[in-house]
C-alpha cells in the first residue's frame, strides 16, 4: 500500500506545484510519480488506476514541451517500447487523445491520421468525449469538440 500511494503522493504533489506556477518542481514530481508507477508489481486490475504519464504529458504540452510529451504518450501507448507489456496502456483514451494533440501542435499530417481513427475507436466507446488527456489539463475545462 505504501508503493500505491507514493505514487499519488507525488503525482499529487506535481499538480499542486503546476498550478502554483511551479514547473520545474512538478514536472520533477510527476515524473517520479511515473517512475514510482512503473516501478510497481505486476497486478490485476492495476494497483494504481490513474497512469502517472497522463498527467506528465497534458501538463508538458499545456507548457509548450511538445516533444517530450509526444514521448511520453507513445510510452504510455506501447509505441516506445522501453515498457513491459503489463505497464502499457494501448488504445487508451486519454493516451491516445494526448498524443494526438501532439501531432497535430506539430504539424504531422501523416501519422496524425492513423492515430485519429484509433481515437475515434475509443470514444466511440467511451461513456463522454475527453477535451484533454488528463482532466488536469485546462483543455479539460473547456467543452470537447466533436
Amino acid at each position: 500500500m505504501r508503493d500505491l500511494l507514493a505514487v499519488g503522493a507525488e503525482m499529487l504533489r506535481g499538480e499542486i506545484l503546476y498550478r502554483q506556477g511551479e514547473y520545474d518542481a512538478a514536472f520533477a514530481a510527476l515524473r517520479r510519480s511515473v517512475a514510482l508507477d512503473d516501478g510497481l508489481l505486476y497486478d490485476e486490475p492495476w494497483g494504481w488506476m490513474q497512469p502517472a504519464r497522463h498527467a506528465l504529458g497534458a501538463l508538458l504540452l499545456e507548457q509548450g514541451h511538445v516533444h517530450e510529451a509526444e514521448a511520453v504518450f507513445r510510452e504510455d501507448l506501447g509505441l516506445g517500447g522501453q515498457l513491459s507489456r503489463a505497464s502499457v496502456h494501448p488504445d487508451n483514451i486519454w493516451a491516445l487523445k494526448g498524443l494526438h494533440d501532439c501531432l497535430k501542435a506539430r504539424g504531422d499530417t501523416v501519422e496524425i491520421v492513423q492515430i485519429r481513427q484509433r481515437l475515434n475507436l475509443a470514444q466511440a466507446r467511451a461513456d463522454r468525449a475527453v477535451a484533454a488527456s488528463c482532466f488536469c489539463a485546462q483543455a479539460a475545462m473547456e467543452p470537447a469538440a466533436p
